[in-house]
């Protein structure tokens, strides 16, 4: 438990990961809370959860089933979870069945027989399972001598009293808020499972939090083996930005650096975008390598390849990667599990940072990226993308991503998904046809408040990585793919050559930085 300094209410923390930041703060005690959504919804597992985390032999958990299935057969499912303790089991967590007095039709019983055993037990945590089902009793209304309007405010205000934090699970549809319960709980988690096509995303909202600031919106969840773990829709790292730092950083490609103005800036948001083929990973890792080289931390997201194949190719340019993911200084982490959202994409890349105190971060690529998401994310990836980089430069450290840009041979498109506005730099590759043969050429078009070059650069890969050639500067038409040499310049033999070949490095002349975009 912890303690509230500005408003004096004690929070429970809930066990359930990300459930605590999602409320701002942890469950108040003595709250009147109400879990709701459909079947298979996740409501038993996180009661549960939050019961183990907080019950003791001094202040146990009461857990009162009704109908539904038998306590033993919810029992031998849940404790299936890592967080079942059966220690804890008929001592600090005790379950009393309500079936007998749900059936009689008699609402005063249910009322007296809950007292009684809150009176014998003295618990700090109760849980009605399922609520719904007596909301059944008082609408039949058969023997009670109370409505279920008057059940739910002297329940309300006997557990309130009787200081406990208690729990009512129900399934309830979104029109049915209008229902007594939703006025008097003072919290309201609504658990829901959102289908579209062959995919299923279960998310979670709180709908009311008295004597809390929640995050707002639907964030996500999965249930695993842990029971259920929440991603957050914005992450604490937003609340307290780092400045970012006037220093530059290589690139591991002293051409790209030169046309950089002298690598990119610490703390930025850099997106490489061009066709497949054209060398991505291959820039995406010699920037890692740099780092790693330099006496920084990584952290390499991939969504298109598997870690084993990612990491032989890096290594066959660089054993530094492999040595650096042995060393504890870098970490390579695979996202492209179905469904993916783009929190729990986001959760991992933070847990990752915050691992090994990554300065750099490697994201290969958006377009796996977003293949992986589930349908229903993939109508908001600009948004989710906006969070996703403004969260990781809130950390301070450096975002470099790969794109796939896909295009006819003569388009010119320079960021497949719209998304340019969230970077801080963008290069960018593509194919042209020169003399009858496919050559590659980079450029950078983007640097916020930093000058760089506008020129157009070969390059070749090699077994070592990517080299920058020089500039071409007598042809016109460059970005149209089949670019033609000015009159002036001769015959295509007596143009300079294109960019070194295999093995040998350009020794062209540094050029002056150009004034900014």
């Amino acid at each position: 438990m912890k303690k509230d300094k500005s408003k004096g209410i004690r929070g429970l923390t809930t066990g359930v990961p990300g459930l605590d930041a999602v409320l701002g703060g942890g469950l108040p005690e003595f709250s009147f809370n109400l879990v709701a959504g459909g079947p298979g919804a996740g409501k038993t597992t996180m009661a549960h959860q939050i019961m183990f985390a907080n019950a003791t032999s001094e202040r146990p958990a009461l857990y009162f089933t009704v109908l539904g299935e038998p306590t033993l057969k919810m029992l031998r499912y849940q404790r299936q979870f890592t967080f079942f303790d059966p220690a804890l089991t008929g001592s600090a967590v005790q379950f009393v069945n309500l079936t007998e007095e749900v059936t009689s039709g008699d609402l005063t019983g249910v009322q007296e027989r809950i007292a009684a055993e809150v009176e014998r037990v003295k618990p700090g945590i109760v849980v009605v399972d399922s609520f719904r089902t007596i909301a059944g009793v008082g609408s039949s209304d058969r023997k009670s001598t109370v409505g279920f309007d008057q059940f739910i405010q002297r329940l309300a205000v006997h557990l309130t009293s009787w200081e406990i934090t208690s729990f009512l699970l129900g399934e309830y549809a979104e029109e049915e808020q209008r229902n007594p319960i939703f006025t008097v709980a003072d919290g309201i988690f609504w658990l829901s499972q959102a289908t579209d096509r062959n995919s299923v995303v279960r998310k979670m909202q709180v709908v009311k939090a008295r004597g809390r600031a929640p995050m707002p919106g639907l964030h996500t969840f999965r249930i695993t083996d842990d029971g259920l773990e929440i991603f957050p829709r914005i992450p604490e790292q937003e609340r307290a930005r780092h400045p970012k730092k006037a220093k530059r950083l290589s690139t591991g490609i002293a051409g790209l650096d030169e046309m950089t103005g002298g690598g990119v800036r610490a703390g930025d948001a850099v997106m490489l975008t061009g066709p497949a083929g054209s060398g991505k990973s291959t820039v995406a890792t010699q920037f890692m390598v740099s780092g790693l080289e330099s006496g920084e931390t990584g952290v390499i997201a991939i969504f298109e390849e598997y870690p084993e194949e990612y990491l032989a190719r890096a290594e066959k340019r660089d054993p530094e990667v492999a040595k650096a993911i042995r060393a504890g200084k870098l970490e390579l982490i695979y996202l492209r599990p179905l469904d993916l959202s783009v929190d729990e994409a986001l959760h991992a890349i933070l847990e990752a940072v915050q691992r090994v105190k990554a300065t750099r971060v490697v994201i290969d690529s958006l377009s796996g990226f977003e293949v992986a998401l589930a349908p229903t994310f993939r109508e908001d990836f600009r948004e989710s993308l906006y969070r996703l980089v403004g969260t990781l430069t809130a950390t301070g450290v450096t975002v470099f991503m790969t794109a796939e840009v896909v295009e006819g041979f003569s388009d010119v498109r320079f960021t497949a998904e719209k998304v340019s506005f969230i970077t801080d730099e963008i290069i960018i590759q593509r194919y042209i046809e020169i003399e009858g043969e496919l050559r590659r050429i980079m450029a950078v078009i983007k640097m916020r408040g930093s000058e760089h070059s506008h020129e157009l650069r070969t390059y070749e890969l090699g077994p070592k990585g990517l080299t920058v050639g020089a500039p071409l500067k007598d042809y016109d038409g460059i970005m149209t793919g089949v670019p033609t040499l000015r009159k002036e310049c001769g015959s295509p033999s007596d143009a300079p050559a294109m960019a070194p070949r295999k093995g040998t490095v350009a020794k062209a002349k540094p050029k002056a930085a150009k004034r900014s975009r």
